[in-house]
């Protein structure tokens, strides 16, 4: 059996603890996130696009307050305690909402506050994960094991689906948050084996995990402004920001008009959540690690942005639901089969510090000021009098922007490992 993995995952027998601790780990974390996503999605139509703006904007600003404590917390803790906190954080969140549900506080009231929670909880969680994966694994293991690693992450994404349309009648949704808590505090079980795992297999030319990750409160977003490298990956993500939110807002409005019945949108939205997540779990298994040694990096970076200009044509030819669903469930599979795990793959070039307070500014700030930015501006191109068509034609040249940057970084990139980067740790100016 062992074999038998080692061959279809293409993963070295020594590897397969670390494989299976780390899906079982990304598993949690997603069926945590995906047991609360519709009832996010829900709340986002019932605001409506007028309000979209002001919620991401308040995202935004609770992420300008959560990353100081987070570098505080990087510089004094190691690894090995510092993720764990951060999970016990949010399960105490989900806990205090659901005391609040529970001493009658209606759910309209809590709704804004639990919409821009869970935007924050979603980038926060699964950025945390990917800093420790790119501190247990190098770029060659990365470029391997990466794809099947984001499939328990597909799996978990279909299992909290299913947990919500099963269990949301007879638990009722307050109970729903304390299945979220209780996969968090599962992942920290995997934390535990996988750091047992990396004492037994550091990577080389490593810090030791015992020791705090150190530096300044905010040099993730020193080296995140003025890293070439960084900042390339600060602006693949805004375009991806940018585009994402664009087609979100075209999501309430199309979906909003075509479909008037809140409990009918909620079971639309699961219903993609699970195709996209099933389609995603195939591409990650069977085809990710294939597809890298037959195209290389710079071409599946560039896969997305390409999709985004195929697809904002047709919305600006026919803005329907049937374009609509097709290009967003083409999208959604491509970004996390293919693009997620790629982008993820370029923190393995940069020192321990980067991946943990740079990449964490990257995937919540510049992430969610994305976010803030494209919201109003969506707003400021509804206001001038563009229509959806006008909208999807407009914001081709982003898409244009996203895959110059994915050619910029697959080069730098492949120069990189091509210089022996994935056999030695990286120094503070790599790649």
């Amino acid at each position: 059996m062992r074999s038998f993995l080692c061959r279809v995952l293409r993963a070295e027998r020594h590897e397969l603890p670390a494989l299976a601790w780390s899906f079982a780990y990304f598993f949690t974390l997603l069926a945590g996130y995906y047991v609360l996503r519709p009832l996010r999605d829900e709340m986002g139509v019932q605001a409506g696009t007028a309000q979209l703006p002001w919620l991401f904007s308040a995202t935004f600003a609770a992420m300008l307050l959560l990353v100081p404590l987070y570098g505080w917390a990087c510089a004094r803790l190691p690894r090995v305690r510092l993720l764990p906190a951060v999970y016990a954080f949010f399960a105490a969140n989900l806990i205090a909402f659901w005391a609040a549900l529970e001493s009658g506080v209606p759910a309209k009231t809590l709704a804004p506050a639990f919409f821009v929670w869970v935007s924050v909880f979603n980038l926060f969680v699964v950025s945390v994960f990917w800093s420790f994966m790119a501190d247990l694994f190098d770029a060659a293991q990365a470029a391997r094991l990466y794809g099947a690693i984001a499939a328990g992450g597909s799996c978990g994404a279909i299992a909290g689906p299913v947990i919500t349309a099963l269990a949301a009648a007879p638990l009722g949704t307050a109970n729903l948050l304390l299945v979220s808590a209780a996969f968090l505090c599962a992942a920290i079980g995997c934390i535990a084996m996988l750091a047992h795992w990396a004492r037994a297999h550091p990577r080389a030319g490593e810090p030791r995990a015992e020791e705090p990750i150190g530096g300044s409160v905010l040099a993730g977003a020193r080296a995140a402004l003025s890293s070439p490298f960084l900042l390339a990956i600060c602006g693949y993500l805004l375009c991806y920001t940018l585009l994402s939110t664009t087609l979100y807002f075209q999501q309430v409005e199309i979906v909003g008009a075509a479909i008037g019945d809140a409990r009918e949108r909620t079971r639309l939205f699961a219903t993609l959540d699970l195709t996209v997540n099933s389609l995603t779990l195939a591409m990650q298994v069977l085809v990710f690690a294939r597809l890298g040694a037959l195209i290389g990096i710079a071409w599946m970076l560039a896969l997305m942005p390409l999709a985004s200009i195929a697809g904002f044509a047709w919305l600006g030819l026919a803005p329907g639901l049937g374009a609509l669903i097709v290009f967003g469930v083409t999208r959604r599979v491509g970004e996390f089969a293919i693009s997620k795990p790629v982008r993820e793959a370029l923190f393995t070039a940069v020192p321990r510090e980067d991946r943990y307070k740079a990449k964490g500014f990257i995937d919540t700030v510049v992430y969610r000021g994305g976010d803030a930015f494209s919201g109003w501006l969506f707003g400021a191109l509804k206001g001038l009098g563009l229509g959806l068509a006008a909208i999807s034609f407009a914001v081709i040249p982003v898409a244009l922007a996203w895959l110059a940057l994915a050619f910029f970084l697959g080069s730098r990139m492949r120069r990189w490992t091509q210089a022996g980067g994935a056999r030695s740790a990286p120094s503070p100016a790599s790649p």
